[in-house]
């Protein structure tokens, strides 16, 4: 009862809210909790952020498999688009939910030059613009959540350089509604400086 007090009291205090988020989660999170990812996109949703996308690292992402049953429930309440090696799925409408399995950011920009050279472009005309319109994610997230220590990927590389970062102790597995407030309450707080 208290706990629910306590949501509530944060959630009513938010005064600005980002208008995509990125959670940063291992292949251990996600074993560990394969539901979770639902109940995290249903906070996104409650909140009211327009989009948020989740990037599950693992170096093989066969064996993410066994929880896309998982993963897939989310388009029950929003726009699925769930990639996972060569495929592609979308599904579901609503808030924008993209789920990124063993995707590289440095990989990512490599194919995006490859796309650029393939139309002939020429070096001179190729600026941020270019560069971006041939990224495959093209959100640019305003707060970047890691759970369970500092260690990031390289996912977003590109997209994440203004972004602000929010590290927690806790792990995905105890990854809870009031930590996920807190860490909406701090972005809004923070006063945002895009590399200035």
């Amino acid at each position: 009862m208290i706990r629910w007090l306590y949501e509530r009291m944060l959630q009513g205090r938010l005064t600005s809210l980002p208008e995509h988020i990125c959670f940063m989660i291992t292949e251990e999170d996600m074993t560990g909790a394969p539901a979770r990812i639902v109940e995290v996109a249903d906070w996104c949703r409650e909140v009211g952020l327009s989009s948020v996308t989740f990037h599950i690292s693992t170096d093989d992402p066969a064996r993410i498999e066994p929880y896309i049953p998982q993963i897939q429930q989310i388009s029950e309440n929003a726009n699925l688009h769930l990639y996972i090696g060569d495929r592609v799925e979308t599904g579901g409408k609503g808030m924008l939910v993209t789920v990124a399995v063993g995707k590289s950011g440095r990989d990512e920009v490599t194919d995006s030059i490859r796309r650029i050279a393939a139309e002939g472009i020429e070096p001179g005309e190729i600026d941020e613009e270019v560069i971006e319109r041939h990224l495959t994610f093209r959100c640019a997230p305003d707060l970047v959540i890691k759970t369970g220590g500092n260690y990031l990927t390289d996912f977003l590389i590109w997209q994440s350089v203004y972004s602000e970062f929010f590290f927690l102790d806790v792990n995905w597995i105890q990854f809870r509604k009031i930590d996920f407030l807190r860490a909406l309450r701090d972005y809004a707080a923070r006063k945002r400086r895009f590399g200035a």
